[in-house]
Order: C-alpha cells, then structure tokens, then sequence
C-alpha cells in the first residue's frame, strides 16, 4: 500500500540557538524523528534558517532583499550538509529542492516536480525543500516558508502539515497551548499576537492563515515544537503541540492544485449575485465582478472574495486583469468558467 505523505516545516526560529546559529543537536533530533517516520510516510522536510546560516557571511549585514538573496545561497549548502551529515547515519540520502512559485501556479511544471518528488521516495531519499531566493522575483516570491510547506501539502495530497514553532503550539491568552482546534473562528484569531519571531519571516497569524486553508482541504494541521525524544511521532499522538482538525474535502486533485494557487498576488471581489450563481455551480461572469486587485495574466489562478473581504474561492481566469476590468459592466462575458472555481 502506498505511503501517506507528510509535510514538515521547521522555522528558523525552532532550529537555531540564541546567535541565530544553527543547532546541530536540534538537526540530529529532527533527523532521529524523521527517520522513524520514513517507516511509514513519504517525508517533505521544509526548512528554513539559510538566510540565518548565510547572513554572518555579509559585511555590515542589514538584511536588504540582494543581502538575503546573497545569505540564503551561502547558506543553503551549509544547512543542506548538515541534514546531509545526521540523516547519514540512518543511512538515509536528502535531496536539496529549491522551489519556485511558477512551480506551482503551472499545472505541467507541477506535475513534473511531483514525479521528482516520488522518485525520491521510491528510492529513499528525504527531499529539503526551501524557496529559491536568488533568483525568486519579489512580486512573486513566497510569503513565507508556511505558504510553501502548504502549498507542497495541498499539491501532493499530504494527510498533515506539521509546523515547528519556537512555542510550542498555539497558545491562549494564559500562554496555554491549547491541544486541540476543530475551527479557527474569531475566538481563535483574539489569542494572537500580531507579531513574528525576530530571526524568520513567518507568525502566528501567517501559520492560521495557512492552516484555514489546509484543514479546509481535508489536511490535519500540527503546529509544535521541537521538546521530546521523537516530537513529531508525540505531535502525530497528540501528544506535542495544537492538533487543528481537518474538515471533509472531496475535492479532486486537479481541484486541490487550483486551491494551492489561492495565495496570489490576484484577487477579484464579486457582489452577492455571483456568489450565489458560484454556490449553484455556474461560471463567474464579469458583469458579477466588483474590484479587481493585482496583475494577473489568463490562466493564472486568483483569489475570490466576497463583498465583505472573505476570501471564498479561488478560480483560473480567463481573462487578464487588463481586459477584465474593462468588461466589468458587460453582460454574457465569463470570467472563469465552472470547472476552474472551487469554493472553499
């Protein structure tokens, strides 16, 4: 029987000391507990923490988009070797895999980086994924590293994302983990702060927003940390960290691909007449659409939003921001047809 995949995200914060510098003790835990789920899983590691391992590289370091780009090529290698290094001693390979949003957003080059991906677990080998931050271009980069382990989660039909935090988990206004969330509501949103570790990228609020969209596409989200002998077997037990359950999704996997493009820079807002229309399976005409924000060509996928800021969908457009918000007015003129909008 084939293998479940699971996705595994490390924040730089969860593997590095109070120096920013990369603990190996912690990359010989992560390695230990990854080995005992290669058993049973075909494993995607996510990891961060090059920019952190490069940046002491940098003279007068200042943290510039060219000086991040630079940090995150040196330190790639210093960060793939030492996985390379304590995965050596299961006698398990890795595989560096550098990613790029087009990898995504295009269905055949999607496609091709699955196949890639299946190799490497037919014959062994743990892939370590991170953007291509030296020639990713801003407007089309990751937001960060929680958006790609999802969209990899999402992409490749994993059956849960597990998130590494500093933390520990997800945390209530007593700084309790809370150890099990059926939905992230309102209630859930108050407890966070809106703020980021101070050596990565992401937040509690960009690790919710991820999680929404996972758990809605039927995918089991863990965040945790890092304590323990095996923490991501005690995270699959309930035992580590916030269990964030997944709903049904029925979706097919093409669908699931159309819904891993949902974080785009590419929003339309429809009125409550196309929304209703969308709910009964129907194409999105223009004369439906409201605002369009962003520049997106035909074919890319963009965000659907309701008229009070929801996002509800996502679809594949058939016409480029340009020429839509031109027909905005115009009746019979579609959008996007039915068989490319899924709702969430």
């Amino acid at each position: 029987m084939q293998k479940q995949v699971i996705v595994i995200k490390l924040g730089t914060a969860s593997i590095t000391d109070e120096n920013g510098v990369i603990s190996k003790s912690v990359i010989k835990k992560v390695a230990a507990s990854i080995a005992d789920l290669s058993k049973t899983y075909n494993v995607v590691l996510v990891s961060s923490g090059a920019v952190g391992s490069g940046k002491a590289f940098i003279q007068h370091y200042k943290g510039t988009l060219s000086e991040r780009k630079a940090a995150a090529a040196i330190g790639n290698p210093i960060l793939i070797q030492l996985y390379q290094k304590f995965f050596a001693e299961y006698k398990i390979p890795v595989a560096q895999a550098l990613c790029e949003r087009h990898h995504f957003s295009n269905r055949s080059q999607f496609l091709q980086l699955k196949e890639t991906f299946e190799a490497f677990w037919a014959n062994g080998i743990v892939p370590v994924v991170n953007e291509n931050d030296l020639v990713s271009n801003v407007e089309l980069k990751f937001s960060d590293n929680d958006e790609l382990a999802t969209l990899i989660a999402i992409g490749f039909n994993a059956q849960n994302l597990i998130i590494c935090t500093s933390v520990g988990g997800f945390l209530n206004d007593k700084k309790e983990i809370i150890s099990v969330i059926g939905k992230i509501d309102n209630t859930i949103m108050a407890f966070v702060k809106k703020d980021k570790s101070t050596v990565g990228l992401g937040g509690m609020v960009s690790k919710l927003t991820f999680a929404r969209l996972a758990v809605s596409l039927g995918i089991q989200v863990i965040i945790c940390g890092l304590s323990g002998i095996n923490p991501f077997a005690d995270a699959l037990a309930g035992k580590n960290g916030s269990v964030f359950t997944a709903h049904q999704s029925n979706l097919k996997a093409r669908q699931k691909w159309l819904a891993s493009g949902s974080i785009t820079i590419g929003s339309i807002t429809v009125d409550k007449g196309a929304v209703k229309a969308l709910e009964q399976r129907r194409s999105l005409l223009t004369v439906g659409v409201m605002t369009i924000q962003g520049k997106f060509a035909a074919g890319e996928v963009v965000q659907i939003m309701n008229d009070e800021g929801k996002i509800i969908g996502v679809a594949k457009v058939k016409i480029a921001a340009g020429p839509l918000s031109e027909n905005l007015h115009i009746k019979h003129v579609m959008a996007a047809h039915a068989d490319d909008i899924v709702l969430f």
